[in-house]
């Protein structure tokens, strides 16, 4: 997915930055990164407050297996089908993703370390 593809898709969100990362390309919004793009899907932030969302919409986590062969499961979770072609969707479920990487920002510069059993 191009980069004025992810645009377009958050546009009723409002302005978004894109980066190249590994093989897939990281999605901002005034610095911080609510989503991710890998080989041609969407995967939005989640936390404890925001996963039973999108587990209830049928996503799934965003995962990659490492080079001795074992999964990592990251705190993204597939952005739903019907939320690409729906901006008012997309841009909810982007102000949720926004929403959850802001708290896991603050989280993190606290020094709570959290685990959401997913």
């Amino acid at each position: 997915m191009d980069a004025e593809a992810i645009r377009e898709i958050f546009q009723a969100f409002g302005p978004v930055s894109i980066r190249r990362m590994f093989g897939g390309q990281g999605i901002y919004c005034d610095g911080v990164m609510f989503a991710l793009e890998d080989e041609g899907e969407l995967y939005l932030k989640v936390d404890g407050e925001s996963v039973g969302r999108l587990r209830d919409l049928g996503s799934r986590p965003f995962s990659y297996q490492t080079k001795d062969g074992r999964t990592t499961i990251m705190s993204y979770w597939l952005m739903p089908e019907s939320a690409l072609d729906d901006p008012d969707e997309a841009a909810e479920l982007a102000r949720m993703a926004f929403k959850s990487a802001i708290r896991a920002k603050a989280a993190k510069a606290s020094g709570l370390k959290v685990d959401l059993h997913f």
